[in-house]
């Protein structure tokens, strides 16, 4: 859209200019008389604001070249050009001042209708030139950010992984370590058959729990063991405790 505003200056440009040269030629009679055009009392009134109009067309082809100043100077124009046009209908239609002849008053209307409708079109254009750059400016304002905060976050990224031991977002940074198990000794089950010291070579019976004939046949064996051992002790080759005394 900005082309189009572009376009629209080079033609308020030349608007302007032409407007500005005919009001600088006031004092040239002949020339309003042969365009049926009311002269400008006194001239030099006509020939100031003929400048003043030149100078606004040399504004409007700058702007139009420098992309800086064309949306604030095609607003500003635009606004020049349909006040003025409003101005000239009313003083034309309404007023019917000045008095002019049919042909004379037919341009003046068709050139008030034509400045309204190229002031409006001009103002609105530089409306949505003006939001639109703003919202290129706001998007490339957030990616700048982004990228900003990208690198920032990379650089944290790259300092923490030379320094594990530094805390990032507000939490430490925890390594895992080795966990070492005990080693738990490998015991052997105590076997039933071999003899321990202080453990009874069979297990120990509750004697309530026994018959009689059971009873009277433990108490045989543990007197025939008796017997033996006593026996085995008092034999001649067996060994003697020593003598003491």
């Amino acid at each position: 859209m900005k082309p189009l505003l572009r376009a629209v200056l080079i033609l308020d440009a030349l608007l302007l200019l032409a407007f500005g040269l005919l009001f600088l030629l006031t004092p040239w009679t002949s020339l309003y008389n042969a365009l049926l055009l009311v002269q400008t009392q006194p001239a030099l009134v006509g020939q100031g604001f003929g400048v003043a109009l030149i100078g606004l067309a040399w504004l409007a082809f700058h702007a139009s070249i420098d992309g800086a100043l064309t949306t604030a100077v095609a607003k500003v124009i635009g606004h020049v050009n349909w006040l003025t046009g409003v101005l000239m209908l009313i003083w034309l239609l309404g007023l019917h001042t000045p008095a002019l002849t049919g042909f004379g008053q037919i341009v003046a209307v068709l050139t008030g209708v034509v400045l309204l409708v190229i002031g409006l079109g001009g103002v609105r254009l530089a409306g949505a030139v003006r939001r639109r750059e703003r919202v290129r400016l706001a998007e490339a304002a957030a990616a700048e950010r982004a990228e900003k905060q990208a690198a920032k976050d990379a650089a944290k990224d790259a300092a923490n992984r030379r320094e594990p031991g530094r805390v990032t977002a507000g939490f430490p940074v925890y390594h895992a370590e080795p966990v070492v198990e005990p080693v738990v000794p490998v015991t052997r089950p105590v076997s039933s058959v071999s003899p321990v010291a202080g453990a009874p070579l069979h297990p120990v019976v509750d004697e309530a729990s026994l018959t009689p004939s059971e009873r009277a046949a433990r108490a045989e064996a543990a007197a025939a063991r008796d017997e033996a051992r006593n026996g085995a002790a008092d034999a001649p080759g067996a060994p003697r405790p020593p003598f003491h005394g």
